[in-house]
């Protein structure tokens, strides 16, 4: 199991969940316009901070491996996973397979 690396998590996701820290919204369009809070959009990819130690198998019962690992760049649905918030920085936890993409 991987936990977060500079900043210490008080959580560790179960099974085959992950925690991503979602990046940034836009604050500028392209032609230049600041958007307000309200008019950004949600980000829908981040960095993943932690991972469980994978799925539990029901045939075997040992654990499935997990394909993402702490660092990757991550795409994941606009409405995919929980957010939360833990001392004042946000998260998103979501399962394995919510996440859309891994950036190379």
């Amino acid at each position: 199991m991987a936990t977060a690396t500079a900043k210490k998590l008080r959580i560790r996701p179960l099974d085959d969940r992950v925690v991503v820290e979602p990046f940034e919204a836009e604050e500028r369009t392209r032609g230049g316009i600041v958007l307000p809070d309200t008019a950004r959009e949600k980000p829908q990819q981040g960095k993943v901070i932690a991972t469980g130690p994978g799925k539990l198998l029901e045939k075997t019962g040992e654990r499935g491996q997990m394909s993402l690992q702490v660092g990757d760049r991550v795409f994941y649905g606009k409405y995919s996973g929980t957010e939360i918030e833990i001392d004042g920085d946000k998260y998103v936890i979501l399962r394995e397979s919510d996440v859309l993409a891994v950036q190379q």
